[in-house]
This record gives C-alpha cells, structure tokens and sequence, in this order.
C-alpha cells in the first residue's frame, strides 16, 4: 500500500485551460440568449401580422392598431429581457471598467425602455 502523495483524482489544467473553456461556454450562452431574443422579436412581429390580418379582415380599424401596438410591446419587453441578460453575460467574465460602464449605460436604457413599454401596456 503507498501512502506517498496519490495523484489528485482532478489535477489543475496546464495553462488556464479551465479559465479558456468557462469563457467559450459563456461567450456561447450569450450567443444563444441573444439568438432566443432575436426569435422572440420574430415571433412578435408574426403575432402582430396576423393581428392586422384579422383586424383588416374585420374592419376594426382603431382597435386593431391597439391591440397590434399591445402585441408587439409584449414581445419586445420580453426580448428586452433576454438582450439584457445576453449583455450581463457577456461582462460576466473578468470584464473590464470600460466594458461595466457600457453594460451600466446599456441596462438603464433597455430598464428604462421596458418601463415604458409595461406603462404603455398597463395603460391601455
């Protein structure tokens, strides 16, 4: 029996590969985030068609711009969502000052932006 040091069931990686392979698989996350927000914006805009379809094909007129408005605000409040969460990724890895600024500015105008959107929507 050897009761020398074993070697360790998980020895450190050579060369940061670890800190290498963390940030792929975050910089992938956030590609994948921002293609989920992208679809969402898609998808928005498809909702939204057919509102104006049925809207046209009724003839309510003042109504269907409402609700076509109310519709596409849901979808892009949501795609706010992800895009902020995509960009919160992307500084989640040893950022920089420059990078939390731009990350600083960014969320106040996408927060801001789906203030609005939820006030408008709430209004109506």
């Amino acid at each position: 029996m050897n009761l020398g040091l074993a070697a360790p069931l998980f020895p450190p990686p050579e060369g940061g590969a670890v800190e290498e392979t963390v940030v792929a698989a975050v910089q992938w996350l956030r590609l994948a985030v921002e293609l989920v927000g992208a679809a969402v914006v898609l998808a928005g805009l498809v909702a939204v068609g057919r509102v104006l379809v049925r809207g046209a094909l009724a003839r309510t007129g003042a109504r269907t711009y409402s609700d076509a408005r109310l519709t596409l605000a849901r979808f892009l409040a949501l795609a706010l969502e992800f895009q902020l969460g995509a960009d919160i990724l992307s500084t989640a890895v040893a950022p920089s000052w420059d990078q939390i600024g731009k990350l600083g500015a960014i969320a106040i105008i996408r927060t801001a932006l789906n203030y609005f959107l939820r006030r408008e929507m709430h209004e109506a």
